[in-house]
């Protein structure tokens, strides 16, 4: 298969997985604002959003949920990158509040909410990510 005929393989791939990451983004997003919304206990207000927020986060700056482009920014945002800069970002605030530098409450299990969802989405996007 020629280069051509790759990038054509990968752009219709891409645009074929497109609705069912937008319908995960959508799903995500719903849950996430829910948690802030309904009372559904301890858990539900405490991880909920800590949860579904990074790995929704993590469709949107990849892109996946829309057809394929190619620009600079997804051509910055590979899956690696992009979990990198969310888990630094999400850990530096984490980190942040165990050091007391603003008002807020530390809570360790937040580490593990964060990556709960994000994690598994990343392996499934290296699954079907190639590069240009």
């Amino acid at each position: 298969m020629g280069p051509a005929q790759h990038k054509k393989s990968e752009t219709s791939m891409h645009n074929r997985q497109a609705p069912y990451w937008a319908a995960a983004l959508v799903v995500l997003i719903g849950i996430g604002l829910a948690s802030v919304r309904i009372d559904g206990g301890t858990f539900w207000k405490g991880y909920v959003l800590d949860i579904t927020g990074p790995a929704w986060a993590y469709i949107l700056f990849r892109g996946r949920f829309t057809a394929r482009a190619d620009n600079f920014w997804t051509r910055f945002f590979t899956p690696l990158r992009t979990m990198l800069i969310i888990v630094a970002v999400l850990y530096g605030i984490e980190i942040a509040q165990f050091l007391r530098l603003y008002e807020s409450t530390f809570d360790l299990m937040d580490f593990f909410a964060y990556i709960s969802v994000l994690f598994p989405l990343f392996i499934l996007d290296l699954a079907t990510y190639e590069e240009s």
